[in-house]
């Protein structure tokens, strides 16, 4: 990589970094069944945090195992902008694994897996990189499987914000608003499921994560009323 990308690289994340720490700070936020992760963290089980990726922007501040010592390994993709990404959350202290469900997809998979099995919680954005949006990938199912590790559903969602014209539609909080966490309970995906159960799981996912979603956007909206 030139020195030029490198420097761009560094800056830009800086200032997302920054920018997303201000924004934390300019919104009342509440969490909602985080006592599922915490219970997760006493019993030693890593777990893989699974969200959308247009809630991807405040993610970092709904992982509850950074107090306890506990690291998150984050799936990103390899594009450019998957790296801005990674450096990104990097600065908050994230262990980052390129890869995707696409270009670079099997050897990124591998590592989380290995992460999991070495008692590391993953996060992975269930539809990404490129969607379609809101459709759960294989993916973390897989990487639930391999790694033994239940699947935590969790969504985000803002009283105040902006929806970019992005493939996601990327949710940015606007200030003095109210946002919310919301947990819902582990799915289970047994080592020795076979493509139907697995798809049976994906499926399970992706409405959990959808009704989340649709939970967390009315307490927002109600705690603002």
């Amino acid at each position: 990589m030139k020195l030029r990308d490198r420097l761009q690289l560094a800056t830009a994340s800086y200032f997302a970094a920054c920018f997303i720490r201000v924004l934390r700070r300019l919104n009342r936020f509440t969490s909602v069944g985080q006592e599922v992760v915490l219970g997760l963290h006493r019993r030693g089980q890593p777990y893989v945090h699974a969200f959308f990726h247009d809630q991807l922007l405040m993610m970092t501040y709904s992982y509850r195992g950074r107090g306890q010592g506990r690291r998150l390994a984050v799936l990103s993709s390899r594009h450019r902008d998957g790296e801005y990404v990674s450096r990104t959350l990097e600065r908050f202290g994230h262990i980052m694994v390129r890869g995707s469900t696409s270009r670079g997809g099997v050897g990124g998979l591998k590592e989380i897996i290995r992460h999991l099995r070495a008692g590391h919680d993953a996060a992975f954005a269930t539809d990404g990189p490129r969607g379609p949006r809101h459709r759960v990938q294989m993916g973390v199912i897989e990487a639930s499987r391999l790694g033994r590790a239940p699947v935590v559903p969790v969504a985000f969602a803002a009283s105040k914000k902006k929806a970019l014209r992005s493939w996601d539609r990327l949710q940015v909080p606007l200030p003095f608003g109210r946002a919310v966490f919301l947990y819902g309970e582990p799915i289970v995906v047994p080592a020795g499921a076979d493509r139907s159960v697995m798809e049976l799981k994906r499926r399970t996912l992706e409405e959990a994560l959808e009704q989340l979603t649709e939970r967390a956007e009315e307490l927002a909206g109600r705690a603002v009323r």
